[in-house]
């Protein structure tokens, strides 16, 4: 199965009014629950680095090629997208490793750090070299962040600033403030979902949850259904992850064999996240 540009995943969910899942890859580990999950669901999937995860691993090709690697793999459509980059050189990067089929599908510019003007003038020239280079391209208007951002409670995207700026830089889909929270363990968010309904109607490009490890299965498929298309997970699945680990550590405080946690955290990760899927898709998978 080849590599899919973002685009290929938001068109068809955006017209069947279903969502699309995007999940952070922190390790190796990572990219193959996620992949094993969606090969169990039987659903296309989204892959994130994000520029943290970069800085982790020392640089973008250790984590991307491994990722990519995997990706390649897989029985469904995978797509490689790098989360949150403010960095225009590591964009560049992420850029230089599609090589046809072979690489990135899409990059998150984050330039909502800067003002207004300025957020359209570097995001716009983003667009212009992923599209230049068949890269789909993903923005945020104001910062959706968490961490007292625009992300934060009760701070909102106005849908007619959403729609000025989707046309003046050709963005393919647009993070949102709507409810949400980076970093949140607790799944208790409640999404303003006029606002969501509002905002696709105005921007005419898919729209993307940031933070929706803090909204609830419920609240999640009210925001599909409300008009959100990509919707972001990696706290959760890190929750998830860490669970198995800290038990089974505390468990057997011998155990030594990294494979022995990690590969059971692993596959916890990969039923999650074919549950999620399910849940994303209107249909439950066990």
């Amino acid at each position: 199965m080849t590599l899919a540009r973002l685009t290929d995943l938001l068109g068809p969910a955006v017209a069947d009014h279903r969502g699309v899942g995007a999940f952070n890859v922190f390790s190796i580990e990572h990219a193959e629950a996620h992949v094993a999950g969606a090969e169990r669901a039987g659903i296309p999937v989204v892959l994130q680095i994000s520029e943290n995860a970069v800085k982790y691993h020392h640089g973008l090709e250790p984590i991307a090629l491994a990722t990519l690697s995997i990706a390649r793999s897989a029985s469904v459509p995978v797509v490689v997208h790098l989360d949150h980059a403010t960095d225009d050189e590591l964009v560049d990067q992420a850029i230089g490793l599609r090589f046809g089929e072979m690489g990135f599908g899409s990059v998150m510019y984050d330039a909502s750090g800067l003002d207004y003007d300025a957020n359209v003038a570097a995001t716009a020239a983003v667009v212009a070299r992923g599209h230049a280079a068949g890269l789909d391209v993903e923005a945020e208007l104001g910062e959706v962040g968490g961490k007292d951002g625009v992300h934060a409670p009760g701070a909102r995207t106005d849908p007619a600033d959403a729609a000025r700026f989707v046309a003046a830089t050709s963005v393919d889909a647009l993070a949102v403030a709507v409810g949400s929270s980076h970093a949140m363990t607790t799944r208790t968010a409640r999404l303003d979902l006029e606002l969501i309904t509002a905002l696709r109607d105005a921007v005419g490009v898919p729209l993307v949850l940031h933070g929706s490890s803090g909204v609830p299965d419920d609240e999640i498929v009210r925001a599909v259904a409300a008009g959100m298309t990509k919707v972001n997970i990696a706290t959760h699945l890190n929750v998830v992850f860490t669970g198995v680990v800290r038990d089974l550590l505390t468990g057997d405080p011998k155990l030594a064999d990294s494979r022995k946690y990690l590969g059971p955290a692993r596959d916890a990760v990969a039923a999650e996240v074919a549950r999620l899927l399910g849940v994303l898709a209107g249909r439950p998978i066990d």
